[in-house]
């Protein structure tokens, strides 16, 4: 275990990141694991669902745009699952439109980050809704 800092001692939450952009989910999963949090990573809606189911996370970051099945149909679909309705779900997007974070809340999702985001963005959201245990 590398850094072993204090804060990591099972504190860490479980977290998913669903972008198309692998710069996006591999930038999202260090800002994560320097945070001492568990990262899964899913590249579309589709992967999302198997590794919701998979792996349980107590946390989804969910990017809007993606091919297939976007950010509000991916995040709907969870939150009609009784196992995951409860999941915190944050959107991810380049646009900071109105309608846009309208749209996320009506299909469940708890917040709204807008893309680029920074370390500190990412980190305080996941201290803001991880379950408390």
């Amino acid at each position: 275990m590398e850094g072993g800092s204090a804060e990591s001692g099972g504190t860490g939450t479980k977290v998913l990141v669903i972008d198309d952009s692998n710069t996006i989910r591999r930038s999202a999963e260090i800002f994560l694991r320097q945070g001492g949090h568990e990262v899964v990573l899913a590249e579309d809606g589709f992967d999302a669902l198997s590794k919701v189911n998979d792996h349980d996370p107590q946390l989804i970051f969910c990017d809007i745009l993606m091919p297939r099945l976007d950010g509000y149909q991916t995040c709907a679909i969870i939150k009609r699952n009784p196992r995951f309705a409860h999941v915190p779900v944050i959107m991810l997007s380049s646009k900071d439109g109105l309608f846009d974070k309208a749209r996320g809340r009506m299909v469940g999702s708890e917040e709204y980050l807008t893309k680029p985001f920074t370390k500190e963005q990412l980190l305080r959201a996941v201290e803001t809704f991880r379950p408390s245990a």
